[in-house]
């Protein structure tokens, strides 16, 4: 792949126009790559490329055929695993253990959208019983034309697989704008739907800025759905967007999540649930349990054994050994949430954190950081930070707990720790979310669906639910020649 070229129509092109932007290492503060920024010239060409390719063959092939294509997919991504894994650590910044997980998980991802693909093919002409026997009735399920997908900077090629993957199993086309921020990985998509052979104009990737690639792509005429992954002050411009020609939407917006503790749970599970909530991949995930609710019988001792697991926290650069926390991943990220931590002083108490890391003079680090008891209306409480900050209250009984977890415009996730699993699973009933865990925090399967409430979202991906996402269902309904009919009667 050279710096100046998108895939398009099975090719590597390059732009019409000088605009580039810089691929930085978010550890080091260095470019690693200049990279072309699609205009909306080239997305209306990767658009017609998707439109050409769906309406020619593409639209009519069968489940397995593309099944085949998934597999092969995954098996290329599978034999360059390591390579991509490092490529991600440099562009995001993650840990290299979380990089290898989140390869692995695309990989699995597209193997089990083959699956799904394969199963289509049995959907098909399903009957469906009416209460009239003169007439028969069946379903078809088919491919809703042309895909934009937009994917966030936080997992690149694990959120791409999730929009990717489904939408080829269903039959669609598509045209992959990934993040400013992280486009390396979403880029090498291209080799490998280049290396299997899937016909071109199939998948179109397209890196540039939101507000030009990104937009020219969403008001597209010609794409027929939009999935986007990002934040709702996007998401809602989408939706106005979208509105003009009733574009079909899938929306993930990130959460505000809450992690509840009963003083009946399992000290040492809590604080390292608690851990991996909020500093997992650096705070960066929309999910993340950034509110932690502790009743007030465990709260002190819950909390000192935490700031001290927090201190003891290895920072650094994701390439290097036992490295468990990396740097945000960029410098606009990096100001956003220093600012935030610097307001948050004047509203709570900091138990630990909110500084560099001594000895890290370069790269976007922020320490793990605690905040104790902030006021509800305080940012570090009501908004997303996406970032390595994790604020605590404390609550007496069940109904308070799940009102304050509840006070929230965002409902994307949240989890409960108690040794009571009638009380765990009646609190998980009452949360206003998408996704509720139990006795654990942010593990997440292909095979459930994912998506929120409220501000958090439309839609679910993942599952059947996220093949759903990228079909239609047409009904085929059939008089019976032999039948007597009168328009006028039954």
């Amino acid at each position: 792949m050279t710096a100046a070229t998108l895939y398009i129509d099975g090719c590597w092109v390059a732009p019409t126009h000088r605009n580039r932007f810089s691929s930085i290492n978010p550890a080091t503060e260095m470019k690693i790559q200049l990279l072309a920024a699609a205009s909306p010239k080239e997305v209306d060409k990767a658009v017609t490329a998707a439109r050409c390719a769906f309406e020619g063959d593409w639209g009519r092939t069968r489940g397995s055929e593309r099944a085949g294509f998934l597999e092969a997919m995954a098996n290329d991504l599978e034999h360059r695993a390591e390579e991509l894994a490092l490529l991600e650590v440099l562009d995001n910044g993650k840990p290299l253990a979380e990089a290898e997980r989140d390869v692995a998980d695309a990989i699995a991802c597209f193997r089990y959208y083959a699956g799904l693909a394969r199963e289509l093919d049995e959907r098909q002409d399903q009957p469906l019983e009416l209460d009239d026997p003169r007439f028969s009735c069946r379903l078809r399920h088919e491919p809703v034309g042309v895909a934009g997908l937009i994917t966030p900077w936080n997992f690149p090629l694990l959120m791409a697989a999730w929009k990717v993957a489904p939408a080829l199993a269903a039959g669609a086309t598509c045209v992959l704008k990934p993040s400013e921020f992280t486009s390396l990985t979403a880029l090498e998509l291209g080799h490998t739907a280049h290396a299997v052979g899937l016909p071109p104009g199939v998948l179109n990737i397209v890196p540039g800025l939101g507000g030009e690639a990104g937009q020219a792509l969403a008001l597209h005429p010609e794409v027929d759905k939009l999935a986007f992954s990002g934040r709702p002050v996007t998401g809602a411009k989408l939706m106005g967007g979208a509105a003009a020609d009733i574009k079909r939407l899938t929306l993930e917006l990130g959460g505000k999540s809450s992690l509840i503790v009963f003083d009946d749970a399992d000290l040492d599970a809590a604080v390292e649930w608690a851990l991996y909530g909020i500093f997992w991949n650096q705070g960066q995930v929309s999910s993340a349990t950034s509110r932690l609710l502790v009743q007030e019988g465990i709260a002190d001792r819950l909390l000192e054994r935490l700031v001290e697991a927090t201190r003891d926290i290895c920072i650094g650069p994701g390439t290097e050994p036992g490295v468990q926390m990396g740097p945000l991943v960029s410098a606009s990220r990096y100001s956003q949430v220093m600012d935030i931590i610097a307001q948050g002083k004047q509203d709570a108490r900091l138990l630990t954190g909110g500084r560099r890391p001594p000895g890290l003079l370069s790269g976007y680090f922020i320490e793990p950081t605690i905040f104790d008891e902030p006021h509800t209306g305080s940012p570090l409480w009501r908004h997303e930070l996406f970032g390595p900050v994790l604020s605590v209250k404390r609550f007496k009984t069940d109904e308070q707990a799940l009102e304050m977890a509840n006070d929230s415009l965002y409902g994307l996730a949240a989890a409960v720790m108690s040794s009571d699993l009638d009380r765990a699973d009646r609190i998980a009933g009452q949360l206003r979310v998408g996704v509720v865990w139990v006795n654990c925090s942010q593990p997440t399967f292909v095979q459930a669906p994912w998506g929120g409430t409220r501000l958090s979202g439309l839609g679910r991906e993942l599952g059947t639910w996220g093949l759903d996402n990228y079909l239609e269902v047409k009904q085929v309904t059939q008089y019976q020649a032999d039948a007597p009919w009168g328009w006028y009667q039954r």
